[in-house]
Parts: structure tokens; C-alpha cells; sequence
């Protein structure tokens, strides 16, 4: 089994080595796809993503938030708490700022952070996943952090973590460590998994 790094290095190439035609193809796939489903139709707060370093993007699921009168959030890196999340409701005249690593996201000087709890679904990025719900994310461990209070619930489980992914991201099995927070979703342009002990193909 290869090493978290060295996976980390195959895939991010491989995704950045589809074409722009290839990525936003993807993009609108996998919002169809989500639109469509009973994820997507039961959640009122709903956060999501800019995309990055081959990401795929996820705004093109805008135009189905808005126009279904549902709330966007952005996450934005936490200036006392290293490697960890605020999430930020964002609006279409909102101008977004680059964080130190270049992503763009919301000022908290525009508005306050919600509690994390408050969300419905949050979209979240990855390198890679498994038939398990298992993330191989980008190693800074940001999401694992902000949501590790989901490890310790059985029920009211707030909010669903969804991964988008391209569907060359997925791998058999990805080693998991104690800390790591299990996907409830994940979406590909191919179809839709949910996790019930295992992740399988959905039709919701």
C-alpha cells in the first residue's frame, strides 16, 4: 500500500492533467447530481468550497442554492485556532479575500462565523476516498479538526460531510487513523455514494 504522501502526489497530478474541458464537465455532473438528490433537497445550510491546485469545483451547485431561496457558506481558516475552520455565510454581491495559501474566502469582518453545528451539509474537498467513507485529504487537516465532535455522536449527527471528487480519486481502501472523520457521501460525475457502514452506490 503506497504511503499518504506519495498518493497525495499521484493523484493531485492526476487530476490537475484533466483538461479545463474535462474538470468543468466533471463540475456540472457532479452538481446535477447532488441537485437531485435527497441530500441536497433536505438541506437548508449549505456549505461549500472555492476550488484549488485541481479541485473539482462546485459552484456551478450556486445557481440550484440560490435560486431554492437555501443559504451558502464558505469555510475561512480560524486566525487563533490553527488548522482549523470558520464558516462564513456568503451572498452573490460578496467579494472574497485570499488566505494565506491563496484560497479565496469570506472577510469576518463582513459577517460573523455560524457555528459549525447550525449547517446541514458541508461539501468537502479531497485527494482521495474509499468504499468506507475514508478521506485522504491534503494533509493539513483542517476538516478533521473542525468537525472531530461528529466522532463522539451516534445520533443528531450535524452536519452531513459530503466529498466531491473525481471518480479516479477513489482507491480500494485507504488506511484510516483515529482522528480521521468518516465521509457521510460522496459524489463523482459518475453517481452518488452513501455510507451505511460501507459506502455504496446510491440512487437518492
Amino acid at each position: 500500500m503506497h504511503d499518504p504522501q506519495q498518493l497525495r502526489r499521484e493523484i493531485r497530478a492526476q487530476r490537475r492533467a484533466l483538461t479545463a474541458q474535462e474538470q468543468k464537465g466533471h463540475s456540472q455532473e457532479i452538481a446535477g447530481i447532488l441537485a437531485g438528490s435527497n441530500l441536497f433537497r433536505n438541506s437548508q445550510r449549505i456549505a461549500i468550497y472555492i476550488e484549488n491546485d485541481g479541485e473539482v469545483g462546485v459552484t456551478h451547485l450556486l445557481s440550484n442554492i440560490f435560486s431554492l431561496a437555501k443559504r451558502c457558506y464558505l469555510p475561512a481558516l480560524r486566525p487563533m485556532l490553527p488548522n482549523r475552520l470558520w464558516f462564513i455565510e456568503y451572498r452573490p454581491e460578496d467579494s472574497l479575500i485570499p488566505n494565506r495559501y491563496g484560497i479565496l474566502e469570506p472577510s469576518i469582518r463582513r459577517r460573523k462565523p455560524v457555528s459549525t453545528y447550525s449547517l446541514d451539509m458541508v461539501l468537502v474537498p479531497l485527494v482521495a476516498f474509499d468504499a468506507s467513507g475514508n478521506r485522504i485529504g491534503m494533509g493539513g487537516g483542517f476538516y478533521d479538526r473542525t468537525f472531530s465532535y461528529l466522532m463522539t455522536r451516534d445520533n443528531w449527527r450535524k452536519p452531513k460531510l459530503i466529498g466531491i471528487a473525481h471518480e479516479l480519486q477513489q482507491l480500494e481502501s485507504i488506511q484510516s487513523n483515529r482522528w480521521d472523520v468518516p465521509l457521510d457521501a460522496v459524489v463523482t460525475e459518475k453517481r452518488l455514494y452513501t455510507r451505511d457502514k460501507r459506502i455504496k452506490k446510491s440512487v437518492l
